[in-house]
């Protein structure tokens, strides 16, 4: 089973009190992915970063409505979920192969306002991502270790700066599972994200949050405790050079010193395909 998790981010320039649809980061879409319709997609979460107080909508006609959605008050200087957070009992919203997802936001009318949508994909032709439950992490998880990278941000509204997560530190053991459990970062950004191809070749990721630690640091534990689904990423310490980590922010770029948290799996623990 092709399951995947891929967050979107983008940006809007100068948007101030009127709401207007992000501009997805390059190489990115807030266009669903095209599924088998047979199976599910959801939108686990969204997340936005504004300097100035505003407001975050997503909508569709396949939604509840194409007017208000689901629209939401952005706290200024704070990158939180803004619904269905994890470590929270979830309500699925459901997404629709090919949808075209309108995302839009107010904030300042001089600055580079962002925000984020987590979209998880049960079935997707052509990924293979390798995600486990909580109940495995519980039953084979032998050692918790920490990645340390530094990422150069892009000031473009962006993702940028990818990094290889041994890029800092190269202590992985060889030839080993390790789970993703979550992350923290010293800045505050939009989003850090996990590209690998033990995760479909999807971007993976978490609020770029540094004062909402004890949610990033197990972030992916939260989602699949709250939806009931496989959603913890695991890859193969074979693959780290092409494991990437970058973050996409607003206007102030910067640099991030990112620790990913990893638990190490017993030999043999994980398939090929997660579960």
């Amino acid at each position: 089973m092709g399951r995947g998790i891929e967050v979107v981010a983008g940006f809007a320039s100068n948007p101030g009190a009127t709401l207007t649809s992000l501009t997805p980061s390059t190489n990115t879409s807030f266009t669903v992915r095209g599924t088998d319709t047979t199976k599910n997609a959801w939108l686990a979460t969204a997340f936005a970063f504004n300097a100035t107080a505003g407001e975050f909508l997503i909508k569709s006609p396949r939604l509840h409505d194409n007017v208000q959605g689901i629209r939401n008050r952005v706290t200024a200087a704070l990158t939180a979920p803004l619904f269905n957070t994890p470590f929270n009992p979830i309500a699925k919203q459901r997404l629709y192969a090919q949808d075209n997802l309108t995302v839009q936001i107010s904030g300042g009318g001089a600055e580079l306002d962002c925000g984020a949508v987590l979209i998880y994909y049960e079935d997707l032709a052509g990924v293979a991502g390798r995600f486990i439950d909580y109940p495995t992490i519980l039953k084979s998880g032998l050692n918790i270790v920490t990645a340390e990278v530094t990422v150069v941000a892009a000031a473009t509204g962006n993702f940028g700066g990818a990094v290889a997560i041994n890029s800092t530190f190269d202590t992985l053991k060889a030839n080993t599972d390790y789970a993703l459990l979550g992350g923290m970062t010293d800045t505050r950004g939009t989003a850090v994200g996990i590209t690998g191809v033990d995760f479909g070749n999807l971007r993976l990721g978490f609020p770029a949050e540094p004062s909402l630690r004890d949610t990033t640091n197990n972030w992916f534990v939260g989602l699949a405790s709250a939806i009931g689904l496989p959603a913890i990423p695991v890859f193969n310490s074979a693959n780290k050079s092409a494991i990437t980590i970058d973050v996409q922010t607003n206007g102030a770029g910067g640099t991030y010193i990112i620790n990913l948290t990893l638990l190490e799996m017993a030999q043999g623990a994980v398939g090929a395909t997660g579960l």
